[in-house]
């Protein structure tokens, strides 16, 4: 066997060796359409077919876990290890959407995270361009779902998101509903999109700097925050800003998420919502009008 022939059998090997030991990545051929699930792991086998049946899809689908060790990794530094609790139940479906559609985010029994809370967290995790769906058996906060989600975009794109990056995002999530807690969800989001949005265009470089611009955009928003909220606010987007984020991406995704809360506001199923507590608010007050007149 002469030199060539010997390192054309070699390169074969080699490939076929490759191919045995590497595991497949079959993921990484995701289009608009496909979908991912993820599980918690301590669901019951009714949960589960329950959730999956909420998601819409078949009790075959492929699944991926989510464990609550993972969970305490990402929210540990933030929330108490009581409020994570020690169950993984928090479930998610993603649906890789077309590019340029924006992130599109529904909840369900989900009690202190919004759709915006989540919309925003991923944005800043690197996600773009899907549709997502957060569920759970009971009433949660909703604080664990995010580790799911992230898992489930790094899955579809066959990409491995940076830790510190996914630390940021569920910082980013929990310090947003903490604030909604005393400003209100609407103006809690306002504030963390504004901020994000001017560390994408403004070059900050000190600490002192990031805190000028949090203080002056919750002047314009004419909101009030606390020496504590301030303080957590500006240690994290200052750790945002150094994170390898391509910024005009999240500017986009930002703007995407506008128009998609927009779009929503327009639609029938909105309509449909505001009109039911209008109708409900009437009942009410006709109640307390008929009591005194009785």
């Amino acid at each position: 066997m002469n030199m060539k022939r010997k390192l054309i059998h070699l390169l074969l090997v080699s490939s076929l060796l490759i191919g045995f030991l590497m595991p497949s990545v079959a993921l990484a051929d995701a289009v608009p359409g496909d979908v991912f699930i993820t599980l918690g792991e301590d669901l019951t086998s009714e949960q589960k077919d329950e959730l999956l049946n909420r998601m819409e899809v078949s009790s075959d689908v492929e699944t991926l876990v989510v464990t609550n060790e993972e969970e305490h990794t990402y929210l540990g530094d933030y929330i108490s290890a009581r409020q994570i609790g020690n169950r993984a139940l928090s479930s998610s479906k993603i649906t890789i959407g077309e590019s340029g559609t924006g992130i599109h985010v529904k909840s369900d029994r989900i009690n202190w995270v919004t759709n915006e809370m989540y919309a925003n967290a991923l944005i800043t995790a690197g996600v773009k361009d899907a549709d997502v769906y957060v569920t759970a058996p009971f009433d949660v906060s909703g604080t664990a779902a995010l580790t799911g989600l992230i898992k489930a975009y790094e899955s579809a794109a066959d990409i491995a998101i940076p830790e510190e990056q996914k630390e940021v995002a569920n910082e980013e999530m929990v310090r947003t509903a903490e604030l909604a807690e005393t400003i209100g969800n609407k103006e809690a989001n306002e504030l963390i999109i504004r901020i994000k949005e001017e560390i994408a265009t403004t070059s900050i470089e000190s600490t002192e700097e990031m805190r000028t611009l949090i203080v002056q955009i919750a002047e314009d928003l004419n909101i009030t925050i606390t020496e504590n909220q301030m303080n957590e606010l500006t240690a994290l987007f200052m750790k945002m800003k150094d994170l390898n984020i391509d910024w005009n991406v999240v500017s986009d995704q930002l703007d995407k998420a506008r128009e998609n809360l927009t779009d929503f506001m327009k639609s029938d199923e909105a309509k449909s919502f505001l009109d039911g507590i209008i109708d409900a608010l009437k009942g009410f007050f006709n109640s307390i009008r008929n009591l005194f007149s009785s």
